[in-house]
């Protein structure tokens, strides 16, 4: 599923394409993805002019004047620019045509969203999927003071804490694993019994760890291309994630993969303690 870096990579790719566009027109096909498409949207859109490219945790904003379509791209999605002429393929389901160029959202598993937010119903942190979010690991406020103080009633394991994203969003598995690593903290731990000084050496990890992956791209996940049909290159940077067996690049002890909360935790019984 692409993560929080891959997003950030379609936002920067998508949106000198898409700022100050007018909407030509809206193409859906099918019904829709994982919700049905807004039945009105191509009315609601068509004739607008896009103002701006955001990005909340993995949802895409795409704001206009009177409200913000908002897109997910599940578990396999993709979304690429396009010559405004380019036939449509399989599992191609949703296009936003402006003069020359397009936006096309790719999904072959459908558990992607396109939806509709209205200013009427209110700002767009208030929308359902937005509202029970937590900080921005890579904006202002987001430090150790948040991961501590909103830990100390939590038993679960610190790497189930960070996956919830009611604390801080968008730090998925493959990021979870790797800032972990970084900070030498063993992913079972109890989120409660970690102090101020080990979470600053975290939330640090995980500023760097997602910048990096920005940087280089985002990682190779099986189903992600950015909106230039290009790999990320993060994967080749791994420590531990998908490294199961293979000895640790710092000390060399065998790393060990176990699952929690039905995803894979990979990490170093060594480094991290």
């Amino acid at each position: 599923m692409p993560e929080l870096p891959e997003v950030e990579v379609t936002r920067r790719g998508v949106a000198p394409h898409l700022e100050g566009q007018t909407v030509k027109a809206v193409i859906l096909r099918h019904s829709g993805l994982r919700w049905p498409f807004p039945p009105d949207l191509p009315a609601r859109i068509q004739g607008r002019t896009i103002r701006g490219i955001g990005r909340r945790g993995k949802y895409l904003l795409i704001e206009f004047d009177h409200g913000t379509l908002i897109v997910h791209l599940g578990m396999s999605g993709h979304l690429r620019v396009l010559p405004s002429t380019t036939p449509a393929r399989k599992h191609d389901h949703f296009d936003l045509v402006m003069d020359t160029q397009m936006l096309r959202l790719n999904d072959p598993r459908r558990f992607g969203a396109v939806l509709w937010h209205g200013r009427e119903d209110g700002a767009i942190g208030d929308h359902l999927l937005l509202r029970g979010l937590g900080v921005e690991p890579l904006e202002e406020g987001f430090d150790a003071n948040v991961l501590y103080e909103q830990t100390r009633n939590r038993t679960a394991p610190v790497k189930q804490v960070l996956l919830a994203g009611d604390i801080v969003v968008g730090v998925g598995n493959i990021y979870a694993c790797e800032s972990l690593f970084k900070a030498g903290i063993n992913p079972r731990t109890p989120a409660r019994r970690i102090g101020l000084a080990r979470y600053e050496k975290l939330a640090k990890a995980i500023r760097e760890i997602l910048t990096a992956a920005i940087e280089q791209g985002g990682s190779t996940l099986r189903d992600f291309l950015a909106v230039n049909g290009q790999p990320g290159y993060f994967q080749q940077s791994y420590f531990v994630y998908d490294r199961a067996d293979q000895p640790c690049r710092v000390c060399s002890a065998s790393i060990r993969q176990i699952r929690q909360g039905q995803r894979s935790t990979f990490y170093c019984p060594n480094c991290q303690k």
